[in-house]
């Protein structure tokens, strides 16, 4: 997609409570900088705040070295506000912490809300299986960067 279309990729969009999107999100020019699992935290420690401010309900998160899957409820507020938020306070978190400097993750990010019809375990299931298909582990369990309601 040209970058001038960027800007509209969520218009005529709006954000629903009680709707379960899945956000996708990468680091800017896909630097693995969650390859090191404790910068990871950084970002984990985030998607925890937003949880504990009341805007959203995770469902499932998986944190690949270089991008987010997160499925999620939102409860209240934008989700693109919420999204921004979430990067903006990961990036300044990791930037300080590893000297970073500069943007960490690319501009905008994905969503998909989901239609009442799809079926939200197999989908949770398929967000946290993400590091296996990737061929980093071959069990869920050896991965540290993910969570999920049901465990």
């Amino acid at each position: 997609m040209p970058i001038y279309h960027l800007h509209s990729l969520r218009t005529g969009r709006f954000s629903e409570p009680g709707r379960i999107y899945l956000i996708t999100t990468a680091t800017k020019a896909r630097e693995r900088v969650f390859a090191h699992w404790p910068t990871g935290r950084l970002v984990v420690r985030e998607i925890v705040a937003e949880e504990k401010r009341g805007t959203v309900r995770s469902i499932a998160w998986v944190l690949m070295p270089d991008h987010l899957h997160w499925l999620v409820e939102l409860v209240s507020g934008d989700l693109s506000q919420m999204v921004c938020r979430v990067k903006a306070r990961s990036a300044l978190a990791v930037n300080a912490a590893t000297g970073r400097t500069g943007s960490l993750w690319q501009k905008g990010f994905h969503d998909h809300a989901l239609r009442r019809d799809e079926n939200l375990k197999h989908l949770a299931r398929y967000v946290i299986a993400n590091p296996i298909r990737a061929g980093l582990v071959t069990r869920v369990g050896d991965y540290v960067l993910w969570d999920a309601v049901w465990l």
